[in-house]
């Protein structure tokens, strides 16, 4: 939560620059774009060290990623849309980059919302299936991020970088589910 409490000092004490929704935005984005990877690496770290306490984290990462990502939606619909449900409804079907950006966080929110082990119980196998499209959202959030670039793209190319080598460590469980997924289309 500490990025957080950055942000709202630096608003408070009038420190976010020219344009504060914009830095808002970009702010909330990055820290949810950064903890949404954090959270994809814990079962490599797991693998890596042997040791499954890395997984303990994961939820919570997991629940903060959406947090700063709804944090990220909320800022650009109330300070830089104004509040205007139709202006969003049409940045959502012109630009892509908000089109992709929309579906990440639309595709985080069933993830969020079955976060307990409630929820682990009830799905059962399903909620494996259900929560591998943390991968997807994380690729259309890194086309959000791509798109919007104005300049400077090492950032994320970093990013881009890490998802890859996140993703590598997946090779068989993501094959497994493609073909589980063209099985029960044929």
């Amino acid at each position: 939560m500490l990025p957080l409490i950055f942000l709202t000092s630096a608003a408070i004490n009038n420190n976010l620059g020219p344009d504060p929704a914009v830095r808002l935005a970009r702010e909330t984005g990055e820290w949810s774009m950064r903890l949404l990877l954090l959270t994809l690496a814990m079962s490599p770290l797991k693998q890596l060290t042997r040791s499954s306490q890395w997984l303990q984290y994961r939820r919570i990462l997991g629940l903060l990623t959406f947090f700063y990502a709804c944090a990220h939606l909320a800022i650009y619909c109330l300070f830089i849309l104004a509040l205007e449900w139709n202006q969003l409804r049409v940045e959502i079907l012109e630009r892509p980059y908000i089109t992709v950006g929309f579906f990440a966080w639309l595709i985080l929110l069933p993830l969020a919302l079955t976060s307990t082990r409630s929820w682990q119980r009830r799905l059962g196998r399903r909620w494996s299936r259900l929560h591998q499209w943390v991968y997807l959202s994380t690729f259309l959030s890194l086309m959000h991020l791509i798109w919007q670039i104005r300049s400077d793209i090492s950032e994320a190319l970093v990013y881009t970088f890490l998802f890859l080598l996140l993703m590598s460590f997946r090779r068989e469980k993501l094959f497994s589910s493609f073909t589980y997924f063209r099985r029960r289309g044929d």
